[in-house]
């Protein structure tokens, strides 16, 4: 009985409601929005959307920053429109199943190879809809991020070197979520001023918004102020106390780092780096090992030129077992994907449009890798809100 006792209280102690480490959503949805960019499948790109939406519904907080996830599902279904839209208007005639035809546009013959309307395919509006959907899923992420992770906290885990942009970033951030809570309090205010609301004439108005617009930027500013001066008695963009052999080293393993990171891009475009066997089996690609050394290179600059740098914490975020998991969710659907295209079933992550058209079909990884990226919203615990703080 005392084993079950104790398995249930460690249970509702993990279940006790928290924010996740902001870095742990990070790299969840970075390893969604990879997966997503690695195929335009769109039976997978709908359910990594329908996981990533799920999730930000389920354990969003109550924070300015979580109300942004509306916006970005409003950019990401306009970008799928638009895309679609393009395809009509510029070379819709590709593929051999026209559904429709728009009265065609002649163009002079300084841009000669532009198609403007014309037939429209069901091919076309295909190519439209699966890049759409492609780069929607993509934003649609990202807004997922921004909901879950709360922008105060991710700069707060900055690395030391990264000190002085975190203050400024900490400024720009706060500002915009800080409007929208002043000028709703500001319009309250006004409204229990006034109990009735007259007509009011033009000039009135303009009087008014100018009344509404004063008030508003001066306490989203002052909010904004008030944070950073309470970051910078914390040592937020204090200058390090290092010696000047650790800054010569830092400058010179960020050079080596831009170089070698210069170095692997232009080879990933041109090829022209060789590769070396390594044995009958392994196969050493140079442009790999450059990469592994530039961004190692980055990893030691930011280490050196964050030394000496001190500041207090206060509550520091911790790395438990739901960020461990939350991570392993995101990186299912980049592992699945990764494996499927090694397999038989890699044209699948691509159906083709032309010169036949392709039923889209989901194998069996990518159904269970975007169920697994479903899981941070059962194996965290769920987020805070106003009222859980006021009765904690």
């Amino acid at each position: 009985m005392s084993s079950v006792a104790s398995v249930r209280s460690g249970w509702a102690l993990y279940r006790l409601p928290r924010s996740l480490h902001p870095v742990a959503w990070w790299l969840w949805s970075l390893g969604i929005m990879v997966a997503a960019s690695l195929t335009t499948n769109p039976l997978v790109e709908g359910l990594l959307l329908a996981a990533a939406t799920f999730v930000v519904v389920s354990r969003r907080d109550d924070g300015p920053w979580a109300r942004s996830f509306r916006l970005y599902a409003i950019l990401g279904g306009a970008v799928f429109v638009v895309r679609i839209l393009y395809r009509v208007v510029f070379g819709g005639g590709d593929g051999d199943h026209v559904l429709f035809t728009l009265p065609r546009i002649p163009l002079p013959s300084v841009v000669a190879g532009v198609r403007l309307l014309g037939p429209v395919s069901l091919e076309s509006i295909l190519y439209g809809a699966y890049d759409g959907l492609q780069l929607g899923t993509i934003i649609v992420v990202v807004g997922a991020a921004n909901s879950l992770a709360s922008p105060r906290r991710l700069l707060r885990s900055l690395p030391a070197a990264l000190y002085e942009i975190g203050t400024v970033l900490v400024v720009a951030v706060t500002v915009f979520p800080q409007l929208a809570e002043s000028a709703a309090r500001v319009a309250r205010a006004r409204r229990l001023r006034q109990t009735s609301a007259p007509s009011r004439s033009g000039r009135e108005r303009a009087r008014l918004v100018r009344g509404l617009i004063v008030p508003v930027l001066a306490d989203a500013l002052d909010s904004a102020i008030a944070l950073a001066a309470s970051m910078d008695s914390r040592g937020f963009g204090r200058a390090p106390e290092g010696s000047r052999r650790h800054r010569i080293l830092a400058a010179l393993t960020a050079f080596a780092s831009v170089g070698l990171l210069m170095v692997f891009a232009y080879d990933l475009v041109s090829g022209i780096l060789p590769s070396v066997a390594l044995g009958s089996v392994l196969t050493l690609h140079l442009r790999d090992a450059l990469l592994v050394a530039g961004l190692a290179s980055a990893l030691v600059s930011i280490r050196l030129s964050g030394h000496g740098v001190r500041r207090s914490r206060y509550r520091p975020d911790r790395w438990r077992l739901p960020e461990l998991l939350t991570v392993a969710c995101g990186l299912a659907p980049l592992a699945a994907i990764v494996a499927v295209g090694a397999g038989s079933d890699a044209a699948a992550l691509s159906p083709a449009i032309l010169p036949t058209l392709d039923i889209p079909t989901l194998p069996v990884p990518l159904l269970l890798a975007a169920l697994v990226a479903l899981l941070p919203s059962l194996v965290t615990p769920p987020a805070p809100t106003a009222t859980a703080e006021v009765t904690a």
